[in-house]
């Protein structure tokens, strides 16, 4: 079945207002991998202790938002996750940026407020055409094996399964320790390499893009797209969309279409 024939199929299957209004977001996502599996790596900011329990605090997050779509959702390491599912990227891609959250800090002895701010990489599986593109060459890469800390067993944290990739070009590094083999570590590791020299190479793109067209090239770590306030009163809200809500509890637990629609829209305007 083509991919249009798979488009008419969907169409003929609505049946209610939720259905219609996920055909809708469908239209709008349009882009080279918007169709395809998405990769999401989250880094802990400025804050110390309390920045990197945001930023797990961000992976479960996605890891249920995830599973409310009922994509299939892999810890690649206490930093990645792996979405499999139509159109995981396409609704995810727009989370790039700096996540910021205000709390009562759980690791304060004085019960102080604090802000943590953490990153959100989202990354498609790219192509096994880009990846030969890409040209990775063995040597230049630093494999480093370890026990893995994870899931999986007894057996699987006492043998050497854990994989760390270093792409010494450009520094890059990934690891995986979510599988049960040594090969399938690394497998998983490659395709996270992939996916971040592919934004590595576009994000360079746009920045020359924006150096000949005299534009100020954005700083990455600096585009806040969104907070998160649990104290003194509870309030999600997006930057970009002022979409906003008092029911942080249910965004942090994967509630995020309201958002992630409004996002889509707008860009599509």
């Amino acid at each position: 079945m083509t991919d249009l024939q798979k488009e008419i199929a969907d169409f003929e299957n609505v049946k209610t207002e939720e259905d219609l209004k996920k055909m809708e977001i469908r239209v709008f996502l349009s882009g080279k991998y918007d169709k395809g599996n998405a990769v999401l790596s989250i880094m802990a900011g400025a804050g110390g202790q309390d920045a990197r329990d945001w930023a797990t605090m961000l992976l479960r997050m996605y890891q249920r938002y995830g599973d409310r779509k009922g994509f299939k959702v892999a810890i690649l390491n206490e930093t990645a996750l792996e979405v499999k599912g139509p159109y995981a990227y396409g609704l995810l891609k727009k989370e790039n940026g700096v996540h910021r959250l205000v709390r009562i800090s759980p690791f304060s002895a004085q019960n102080l407020r604090h802000t943590s701010f953490a990153l959100v990489e989202v990354m498609p599986e790219i192509s096994s055409q880009d990846q030969a593109e890409l040209q990775i060459k063995p040597e230049d890469l630093a494999i480093d094996t370890y026990k893995s800390s994870g899931p999986g067993g007894q057996n699987v944290n006492k043998r050497m399964t854990a994989v760390r990739i270093t792409h010494l070009p450009t520094k890059i590094i990934v690891s995986c320790q979510s599988e049960r083999s040594l090969a399938q570590n690394k497998e998983a590791a490659m395709t996270l390499l992939y996916s971040k020299l592919y934004q590595f190479k576009e994000q360079a793109k746009e920045k020359e893009r924006a150096k000949l067209k005299g534009e100020p090239v954005a700083i990455e770590w600096g585009s806040q797209i969104r907070s998160y306030v649990l104290h003194p009163y509870k309030l999600v809200k997006d930057v970009r969309t002022n979409v906003e809500t008092s029911n942080a509890e249910k965004v942090l637990d994967g509630g995020l279409d309201e958002f992630i629609e409004a996002e889509i829209k707008l860009i599509n305007e």
